[in-house]
């Protein structure tokens, strides 16, 4: 067998700090204040539930840079729960967290068309197609939504490097778009800390209110994570993706934070609810954040709010490209997907096919409309934890049978991180949960997991009769990765292969 094929190592700090950030901060940001945040938990309901769940996904963050440390590999969680826990773990982990990476692209390219008839009403609104859930997709957002696919599919296709530099420049742009609109909201005459009132949801208790937005955590701050799916690029010390994957979640929160609160303070934010249910009844955009930014600075506002909003929709296209097509390369170097998803390009360095693929299931989104994209928010939160879970219980038993230095410590935060993620699946998954998902989520969910049951049976015996010590070469790079699970019969032939 040739040695495995290396990615090009060309990210820099601040390019994989604008991964993160850009990947954390996507439409979700400008879209929930008015349609999830303030009317399911009130202002200072999400701002507590931003806040905790920035805190708690932070132990997360620190099991994720002992991992990379450990293994820094393309595939990250995918990786890792190999290493702790064996080949049906990676694949539970991976096929979880495919479906999160691919969806949060999906809804980043809806969200262009959602911006278009903010900007420019009905210019593209011709060639009606059909209606979805009250949504009309006509042929002209379908065709501005697939340039804007195959636009950053090719970026990619052409490798990381060219992917990173313009991330730097798009999380810039971003990050001046939300000063800029919580800036000019709180100049604004009407703009009084009383228009946040009431503070928790009408008819929920506070705790409820919190738990509602800690619950989606992993989907806030899903993004962080593709940090260690570009490990393997990392032009510096992996031991300094800790401090970018903190700084990334913190002021992630931040960003959040602010663009909520520039939703309630322009108008006393029940007032700004009502007047979203009367533009959705009406057939308009019903987009709070717009509202807002319209107000702070008329016609301008519309375009500085493009400018916020287009960074994050474009940051979170570019990140997610990057962390699903390296996750589709490292389940195809275990031979857990088809090893055409693990070819790399021999000149551009990237997982070529990987992101053919992933531009092909991208493409499907425009025909979908706008209103089903919301599920997703639910099913990426799901995926994700799962993936926490993993790397967290991965880095534990890594850090015990090491012996590593402060192993005590770091223990702590693994198990912090792990019941972080647990609560957070049950929050989503237990009936009668404040944040329990709804009927629709939940027949994806159950769908994804039928057809990854029919894949797991339907490929298992090509990678489970592999020799654990090829499937480490190949997933891994190398054999010198220890790995903390027993391979039972697997280590037997990987030794009469020695």
């Amino acid at each position: 067998m040739s040695e495995q094929v290396k990615l090009e190592r060309t990210l820099s700090p601040l390019q994989v700090c604008a991964l993160a950030l850009g990947s954390i901060v996507g439409w979700g940001c400008f879209v929930l204040p008015g349609d999830m945040f303030l009317p399911q938990a009130g202002p200072l309901g999400t701002l507590l539930g931003f806040a905790i769940g920035a805190f708690l996904i932070s132990f997360v963050a620190m099991a994720y840079s002992y991992m990379i440390k450990y293994a820094p590999v393309a595939g990250g969680e995918f990786a890792w729960a190999y290493i702790g826990f064996g080949p049906v773990a990676a694949f539970i982990c991976g096929w979880a967290l495919i479906i999160g990476y691919i969806a949060i692209i999906a809804i980043n390219i809806s969200a262009l068309a959602l911006i278009c008839r903010f900007l420019l009403p009905g210019f593209l609104n011709f060639g009606g197609l059909y209606t979805i859930a009250g949504w009309k997709v006509y042929a002209g957002e379908v065709i501005l939504m697939s340039i804007a696919v195959l636009a950053f599919g090719i970026m990619n296709y052409r490798g990381v490097s060219v992917a990173g530099k313009i991330q730097v420049v798009l999380a810039f742009m971003l990050t001046f778009g939300i000063l800029a609109l919580i800036f000019g909201v709180s100049s604004l005459d009407t703009a009084h800390l009383s228009n946040l009132t009431p503070v928790f949801a009408e008819g929920k208790s506070a705790f409820s209110c919190v738990l509602i937005i800690f619950a989606i955590s992993p989907f806030l701050y899903v993004g962080f994570d593709t940090v260690p799916q570009a490990a393997e690029e990392f032009a510096f010390d992996p031991a300094r993706s800790r401090n970018i994957m903190l700084i990334a979640i913190i002021v992630g929160m931040a960003l959040y934070s602010m663009v909520t609160l520039a939703a309630g303070l322009a108008i006393p934010y029940p007032e700004m609810l009502q007047k979203m249910a009367q533009q959705r009844a009406a057939g308009g955009i019903a987009w709070a954040t717009a509202e807002a930014a319209t107000l702070a600075f008329g016609k301008f506002g519309a375009v500085i709010l493009a400018c916020a909003v287009l960074g994050a929709v474009c940051t979170g296209i570019n990140g997610f490209y990057v962390a699903s097509t390296r996750l589709m390369l490292a389940m195809a170097r275990g031979r857990i997907l088809p090893t055409w998803f693990g070819d790399i390009h021999p000149k551009y360095r990237s997982p070529y096919k990987a992101v053919v693929f992933t531009i092909i299931l991208v493409l499907l989104t425009p025909y979908a409309g706008r209103s089903a994209v919301g599920w997703t928010v639910d099913m990426s939160a799901v995926g994700t934890a799962i993936g926490y879970l993993y790397t967290c219980l991965a880095a534990r038993r890594m850090l015990l049978t090491t012996n590593a230095e402060g192993k005590n410590l770091k223990s702590f935060y693994c198990i912090v991180g792990a019941l972080t993620s647990v609560l957070c699946l049950l929050l989503l998954c237990v009936p009668g949960s404040p944040a329990a998902i709804g009927a629709a989520p939940t027949w994806c969910l159950t769908v994804w997991v039928v057809m990854g049951v029919f894949f797991y049976y339907s490929s298992r015996k090509t990678w489970m009769d592999l020799p654990e010590r090829e499937v480490r070469r190949h997933m891994l790079g190398t054999e010198d990765i220890q790995v903390f699970f027993n391979p039972g019969k697997r280590g037997a032939e990987a030794k009469s292969t020695n």
